[in-house]
C-alpha cells in the first residue's frame, strides 16, 4: 500500500481545572490537531496552551466550532436559523485565528463538532450554512468534512478547499453516518481493533460501516476523539498499523470538486 494520509485528533477541551484527554502527548502523535473554540469545550487559556503546543510540534491547525453547550459538551442538538449557524462558526473561527496568531500559528482547516456536525452530515443546506460563515472569513480555508455525506455534498456545491474525514475510534451506519454514541458499539475503544480497521479503510478507500457495507468515500484524513479514554494508545496503534502497510503520515494539502473515490490528495 504506497498512499499518504493525516491523522488528526480534536483536542484543547479542557476547561479550567477540568482537565480532558492528554494533549500534549496526542500532539506527539497525530498531524493535524481540532481545537476547540469556547463554545462547546475549551477555554481562552486552554486554546492558547494548545495552540503553543501544536506549533512547536508543527501539527497543522484547525478550528473546531460547535453548539453552544458546554454542560452537554456539545453533543445536544440545537435549532438554529441559517445565519445564526454561520455566525456561530464565523465567530468561533475568528477567535481561534487570533489566537493562533498569537501563537505564532495559523489556522489551516475547520472542522464541525458534536452535533453540530451530525446534523451537518444528515442536511448538505445546514452544512453549507456553517461553511458559508467560515468561508466569509478565510476564503482559502480547508473544510474537513465527513466523507460521503450531506458535508461532502455541501463542499462540493460550493466549490472551496475540502479534505474527507473517517473516525478510527467510532462505528458507521450504511449511510455513512456514525453510530449514535447511545447505542452498543458505537465508539471503540481497543487499539487494536482501531489500528486493523483503519489499515482496511485506508487500502479500500472507503468507509466499512457496522453492518459491513463499503462505502467509496475520500479517505484523506483520519479522526480520533482526543477526550476518550485510549485516545493516546488508538493514536499510536493506527499510526504504527499505517506506517508498517506504507502509508506516509502528513497533513493533508486538501482538494477541490467532486470525488467518487478514496485516493488521497496528501
Amino acid at each position: 500500500m504506497n498512499r499518504t494520509v493525516d491523522l488528526n485528533a480534536d483536542m484543547g477541551e479542557s476547561f479550567g481545572p477540568w482537565v480532558m484527554g492528554r494533549d500534549a502527548d496526542l500532539l506527539r502523535v497525530v498531524t493535524s490537531a481540532n481545537i476547540a473554540c469556547g463554545f462547546h469545550a475549551g477555554d481562552w487559556d486552554v486554546m492558547a496552551a494548545t495552540l503553543r503546543e501544536a506549533v512547536a510540534n508543527g501539527t497543522g491547525i484547525g478550528a473546531h466550532p460547535g453548539f453552544p453547550d458546554l454542560q452537554g459538551f456539545g453533543r445536544r442538538r440545537m435549532a438554529l436559523s441559517a445565519e445564526s449557524l454561520r455566525n456561530l462558526v464565523c465567530y468561533q473561527l475568528g477567535a481561534a485565528r487570533a489566537m493562533a496568531a498569537a501563537a505564532g500559528g495559523r489556522v489551516r482547516h475547520l472542522k464541525l463538532h458534536g452535533a453540530l456536525a451530525n446534523m451537518a452530515a444528515e442536511d448538505a443546506d445546514m452544512a453549507r450554512a456553517c461553511y458559508e460563515g467560515a468561508l466569509a472569513v478565510d476564503p482559502d480555508i480547508i473544510v474537513m468534512v465527513l466523507a460521503a455525506t450531506a458535508q461532502q455534498q455541501a463542499v462540493e456545491a460550493l466549490g472551496c478547499a475540502w479534505a474527507g474525514e473517517i473516525f478510527a475510534d467510532r462505528a458507521y451506519n450504511d449511510d455513512a453516518t456514525l453510530v449514535d454514541r447511545s447505542l452498543p458499539g458505537a465508539v471503540i475503544h481497543d487499539p487494536e481493533v482501531a489500528g486493523r480497521r483503519m489499515v482496511d479503510m485506508v487500502a479500500a478507500g472507503a468507509i466499512v460501516s457496522q453492518g459491513g457495507k463499503r462505502i467509496p468515500a475520500a479517505v484523506d484524513t483520519i479522526c480520533l476523539h482526543g477526550d476518550g479514554k485510549t485516545a493516546l494508545e488508538i493514536a499510536r496503534s493506527v499510526k504504527a498499523a499505517l506506517e508498517a502497510e506504507g502509508v506516509t503520515l502528513k497533513p493533508f494539502a486538501g482538494r477541490r470538486g467532486a470525488v467518487s473515490g478514496g485516493a488521497s490528495a496528501g
